[in-house]
């Protein structure tokens, strides 16, 4: 973990080299989600859910709701435009190319060598890096400065399976509901590679710290690429050094697009167990299918003012019923049966058909001030889950703006326990 110049402990340098690779692995591996996406974490006991977990969207960084859609013979792509809509931004920009002689293999010290070249002339500090022959994936990270305070800037490596669900995640701008940024952009390359570029936030719940920009490139042989930038000398313990990332969006896009980097990860061992094909969909409940059945499921009195895209089997509505806004998500999943005795314990109520209802009342999971999630989680007998929360604040990750959700849990219950949940499951 890069570090000020006037230097640390060896147990923090160790402890900030561990949440540096904590987000790096998030980073470079979505699908896992631990992009803990909020799509998981309805409830905490949910995040057991192993391999029957349906994969969500990470949510990391844009505004809107829509879907990223690639338009192959168009050559355009289409991302989520502010105002819930859908831009088309134009294809054609300039391919990375590769080394004609690719190295066999990268240290840690020729990836930090490679980053400094690459970056405007300015100043380095403390640099820390993992070649492409260890267990973990490869990055490297310095300290620069270009004149206007000291920025920790990093890049990770990763190989992506291409059509996978991974994949398309990301380059897939997220939703702003769910994780507050300031902006995102993909676009598409001459080569088919999508360049993904976010301006967001270390802590997205308190937007006057650190901010951290990002770049994802993921081209059509699964090469992943991914550049971050924070105001900061360091991602997470380090005061905010300046008033922006150094790199503009146009520089962070140079630098994630670099040929070099392409031989970075063409030098990471392939697995020999690894899969060479996208695996099938996870089975589940379109996500448009939850989202007009939880709406019409909803009370009277509560307006809907923004609702998701689809999502298999999740889905979220922000309502308002004059006294300010408040998220309501849900999610519906069959198969539950393996892991009912960790989700349904203390507090649990069984009805005359054998369905599980426990209804709890926490404080929120993504750090908006005084926020509070009540929540109402039920099972059938075959398995079949639904689990329903409401927020006092139209996001998790923002300050409450009322001193309760919409919705009481008993409310929420008869939503969770409603026949038209069968049908879907």
């Amino acid at each position: 973990m890069p570090v000020d110049d006037h230097g640390h402990s060896h147990d923090q340098d160790h402890d900030q080299e561990d949440r540096f690779e904590e987000r790096l692995g998030e980073a470079l591996h979505q699908a896992g989600g631990a992009y803990e996406t909020d799509r998981r974490a309805l409830v905490a006991a949910g995040e057991t859910r192993g391999h029957r977990l349906l994969l969500r969207r990470r949510a990391a960084v844009v505004a809107g709701v829509a879907s990223v859609a690639l338009v192959g013979l168009g050559g355009a792509l289409l991302v989520p435009g502010g105002d819930g809509g859908r831009q088309s931004v134009a294809t054609g920009a300039k391919t990375p190319v590769a080394s004609a002689t690719p190295k066999a293999s990268y240290t840690g010290d020729e990836l930090i060598g490679i980053l400094e070249k690459l970056l405007p002339r300015g100043e380095f500090g403390s640099a820390e890096a993992r070649g492409t022959n260890e267990k973990l994936p490869p990055y490297a990270q310095v300290v620069y400065n270009d004149g206007k305070g000291r920025a920790a800037v990093a890049v990770g490596f990763d190989r992506i399976l291409p059509g996978s669900e991974q994949a398309r995640q990301t380059v897939e701008c997220p939703d702003k509901v769910l994780t507050p940024h300031d902006s995102c952009a993909v676009t598409r390359l001459a080569d088919g590679s999508a360049l993904k570029i976010v301006q967001g936030y270390e802590y997205p719940d308190r937007r006057a710290d650190t901010k951290l920009w990002t770049a994802d490139l993921v081209t059509p042989k699964g090469q992943h690429v991914g550049v971050s930038e924070w105001n900061a000398a360091a991602e997470k313990g380090a005061p905010v050094s300046r008033a922006e990332p150094p790199l503009s969006t146009a520089r962070l896009k140079k630098l994630a697009t670099a040929g070099a980097w392409l031989d970075v990860v063409d030098a990471i061992p392939v697995d020999p167990k690894a899969p060479t094909a996208a695996p099938a969909q996870p089975s589940g409940t379109h996500g448009g299918a939850v989202a007009s059945t939880l709406v019409s499921l909803l009370p009277k009195g509560v307006k809907v003012v923004a609702k998701s895209g689809p999502d298999s089997g999740y889905a979220y509505v922000v309502v308002d019923d004059g006294k300010g806004r408040s998220l309501v998500q849900i999610n519906v999943q069959p198969n539950m049966s393996d892991v009912e005795h960790k989700l349904f314990g203390a507090g649990t109520e069984t009805l005359a058909d054998g369905t599980k209802v426990v209804t709890r009342e926490a404080p929120g999971e993504k750090g908006g001030a005084g926020v509070v999630m009540w929540t109402a989680d039920t099972i059938r007998t075959n398995g079949f889950r639904v689990v329903v929360s409401a927020f006092n604040s139209g996001s998790q990750a923002t300050a409450a703006t009322r001193t309760a959700p919409a919705l009481t849990t008993k409310q929420l219950r008869a939503i969770a326990l409603s026949a038209k949940w069968r049908g879907l499951g």
